[in-house]
């Protein structure tokens, strides 16, 4: 949980051989974070927020593939062959088919769909709140919220843990890294030989995303247990990426939707129950 140091190594042993959900903003993104572990989880549900196609393609892939739905159909076929080759079998997945950089539009919905999915793991893990993507940023809201709402209502809720994704530092994007938080220690995962094989070979199968992905690193993955986020604030790097871009959104109307949903969902300062819930679920499993 976010209250632990770090990842024991009891804890990862455990996660190996638990029912573990992986929650993604867009496909590529469970083998960018995760690619050279994810073929070690066994039967993970991959649970994917968009399918990566904006509402508008720019010209250069309009151009290529004409609509939105050829290039949906292009990163599904690419997907499969990503996940063939990272060696991930068995894995089930959902798709909660938001629009990619409008699922902040829908966070309220979004949670509550994934609720249930989320009563029947152990673990969950999902992108850090860092200001990289509105999408990754959703992503921690919707899995951090859908675990409140169950603490509340069951008294219990997975874990959740965090992939390190990427975000600006010092006015450029670091890749592969988390922004620290002295209270979530990482664990980086030096990846095998075997295992950076995989990756770079799932990797390669993202053709229309091969200028994205290529800067990032593959020898080795970090995971860490997830703060508890303020969504109403800006994210702990104090900037986003996305601000930079001039897109469909950014941080400040971002958060405001964010508020809007805890609002909706009824989670407004409902932090500390959620909080003593899991933490009191988790120390009667201990005993």
């Amino acid at each position: 949980m976010s209250d632990q140091s770090s990842i024991r190594s009891e804890s990862f042993a455990s996660l190996l051989q638990s029912h573990v959900a992986v929650v993604v903003a867009h496909p590529d993104d469970e083998i960018l974070g995760l690619g050279g572990c994810l073929a070690q989880l066994p039967a993970p549900i991959i649970i994917h927020l968009t399918d990566g196609v904006p509402r508008e393609l720019p010209d250069a892939l309009r151009a290529r593939f004409g609509t939105c739905e050829e290039y949906a159909r292009a990163r599904r076929r690419e997907l499969e062959r990503a996940l063939a080759a990272a060696a991930v079998t068995h894995e089930r997945r959902l798709a909660l088919c938001a629009v990619a950089e409008e699922s902040v539009l829908h966070l309220a919905e979004l949670t509550r769909e994934l609720t249930p999915v989320l009563a029947s793991v152990t673990w969950v893990i999902t992108h850090p709140y860092e200001g990289g993507h509105p999408d990754h940023d959703a992503a921690a809201f919707i899995v951090q919220a859908a675990c409140m709402r169950l603490a509340c209502a069951i008294g219990r809720a997975p874990e959740r843990l965090e992939f390190a994704s990427y975000h600006a530092r010092d006015g450029a994007v670091v890749r592969g890294e988390f922004w620290p938080d002295p209270a979530c220690p990482e664990s980086p995962l030096t990846l095998t030989a075997a295992q950076r094989a995989r990756k770079r070979a799932a990797l390669s199968k993202f053709i229309t995303q091969r200028s994205l992905i290529s800067p990032f690193p593959t020898d080795v993955e970090r995971l860490r247990p997830a703060p508890w986020y303020d969504f109403s604030a800006p994210p702990p790097p104090g900037v986003a990426l996305y601000d930079r871009h001039g897109g469909l959104m950014d941080s400040e109307r971002w958060r405001c939707e964010a508020v809007r949903a805890l609002a909706a969902l009824e989670l407004t300062g409902q932090e500390p129950e959620a909080r003593f819930a899991i933490l009191r679920h988790a120390s009667h499993q201990a005993t």
